[in-house]
């Protein structure tokens, strides 16, 4: 698992090889990604937008931003937490990405939460160690 935390608000990623929707010979690997956003703060919170950097083996980069996450802007009281899964897919057999979310509090302050890095595994990805 991987965590930032980020003005009391933490966030953590599960990400998960799926075997089932890759296809290894097409050169297509496909990760689920469960993330968890708790609120620890005081204040209520919003998430407005996402903000992803998405990163193969070969260093091909590709970014995605938009509203919210998985159709939903939710708002997360104090205490209150969001999970939800999503999924990526990949032509190398591993890879990493990195993100964040854009918030906004209850009196109107936007900020950006980090996402903390995670990598992306398959059981194909052969590691040579030095």
């Amino acid at each position: 698992m991987y965590r930032a935390v980020t003005r009391q608000i933490e966030v953590t990623v599960e990400p998960n090889f799926v075997p089932e929707q890759s296809s290894p010979d097409r050169s297509r690997y496909f990760w689920s990604y469960t993330i968890v956003i708790t609120n620890s703060g005081e204040e209520t919170v919003q998430l407005k937008t996402r903000h992803w950097i998405i990163t193969d083996a070969s260093g091909r980069q590709q970014e995605v931003k938009g509203e919210g996450v998985v159709g939903e802007q939710p708002i997360l009281a104090p205490g209150e937490r969001f999970e939800y899964t999503s999924g990526v897919p990949l032509t190398t057999a591993s890879g990493f990405m990195t993100g964040r979310y854009q918030m906004v509090s209850e009196s109107g302050e936007r900020f950006d939460i980090d996402v903390p890095t995670f990598s992306l595994d398959s059981p194909d990805n052969k590691r040579v160690l030095n």
